[in-house]
């Protein structure tokens, strides 16, 4: 295994949902979110390698936040090979870039990244690449925060009054390059005085509804509270929300949406209870090259994940466990998806690839 270089910021930096990923003297740092909200510490990255396991480990999670990722990584990647080899360092780049894309299978701006990142390294002619690669990153860093203020104050203009909300996993601004996806149209719509409660499923196994979004929600002073999706029936039930509001890893061509595990179900809980359920991601996450959610490969990860909890075993010895960390929300289930181009209603194969030309 590559080992992480790795160096304790404390009193360096303060850490903030907005500044999970930091570009600072040459150094990629990244808020490490498996430690969160009990630890606040920043791991150093100079690698290619190291970044893509820090990657596939779950350091930095989200899809976005994995693009801006990948782009920084590049740029490490870059500096090495360079220094290596100043004539050669275009082909001793391609292996850094298939790990990196590699990295995580699901979500599709990994390899958005990557490919932008690509193109571009395609069409410099000489010299030192590093300066071309990092504005490209820090560009690809800033459209993305930018996107999901825009994200934000489209989806909250679609909240008509004053209401609770559900919310899965975290796609706020610790899975993006800043302000976040669903959690950008929480917050613009806390701001805007329309939601009055924020329910965060745990999101097992790996909590991070509990740990992250708990966290990002409470560092702004938005009113949270912590469900297990078991949970979220009864409290739709029970009345008072009318919105279940969400990321996504991937969207298809028909619409069909791939997020976190138990994102379907809480779909299905919404159509019962008539509880609009809303997508935000950026177009950057539609993939129009995958006709249906069926086509997108479903990332499996090591079962121990949910046969234990806090480091110690929970299930009987010899007991295995299917451990999904995807599934897949087909678009009759989605009313709107929301974007940084604007809002997709009851979304299809037409709407999307009219949304993708604007």
């Amino acid at each position: 295994m590559v080992p992480f270089e790795m160096e304790v910021f404390a009193s360096d930096i303060h850490a903030h949902p907005d500044a999970a990923i930091l570009w600072r003297d040459e150094r990629l740092l990244l808020l490490d979110q498996r430690l969160l909200p009990a630890e606040e510490r920043y791991l150093e990255l100079t690698s290619c390698a190291a970044a893509a396991r820090a990657i596939t480990d779950m350091v930095v999670r989200g899809a976005p936040a994995l693009g801006v990722t990948a782009a920084y990584a590049v740029v490490l990647a870059a500096r090495q090979r360079y220094a290596a080899s100043p004539h050669g360092w275009r082909g001793e780049m391609a292996g850094d870039l298939d790990l990196l894309a590699a990295a995580r299978p699901t979500a599709v701006n990994l390899g958005w990244a990557v490919a932008r990142m690509r193109s571009l390294i395609a069409t410099l002619d000489g010299g030192d690449p590093v300066p071309a690669l990092l504005w490209e990153a820090e560009r690809i860093h800033r459209e993305d925060v930018a996107s999901n203020r825009a994200m934000g104050a489209i989806g909250a203009a679609l909240i008509e009054r004053k209401t609770s909300v559900i919310t899965h996993c975290n796609a706020g601004a610790l899975a993006t390059g800043g302000y976040g996806t669903a959690l950008g149209v929480i917050r613009s719509a806390w701001s805007a005085g329309l939601i009055e409660q924020v329910f965060a499923d745990e999101t097992r196994p790996w909590l991070q509804g509990s740990r992250l979004t708990a966290w990002e929600l409470a560092h702004d002073g938005i009113a949270v509270r912590i469900m297990t999706e078991g949970a979220a029936g009864r409290r739709m039930q029970q009345g008072g929300v009318d919105w279940v509001i969400v990321g996504s890893d991937r969207i298809a061509a028909n619409g069909d949406v791939v997020n976190k595990i138990g994102t379907y179900n809480l779909a299905v809980l919404a159509r019962h209870h008539d509880v609009r359920f809303m997508v935000a991601a950026p177009t950057s996450t539609i993939d129009l090259a995958t006709a249906t959610g069926a086509e997108i490969p479903i990332e499996q990860r090591d079962p121990s994940e949910v046969l234990c909890c806090g480091g110690s075993r929970q299930a009987a010895a010899g007991i295995d466990a299917w451990n999904p960390v995807f599934d897949v929300t087909p678009a009759e289930l989605v009313d709107v998806i929301v974007t940084e181009k604007g809002a997709v209603r009851s979304p299809n194969r037409k709407k999307m690839a009219e949304l993708m030309v604007k």
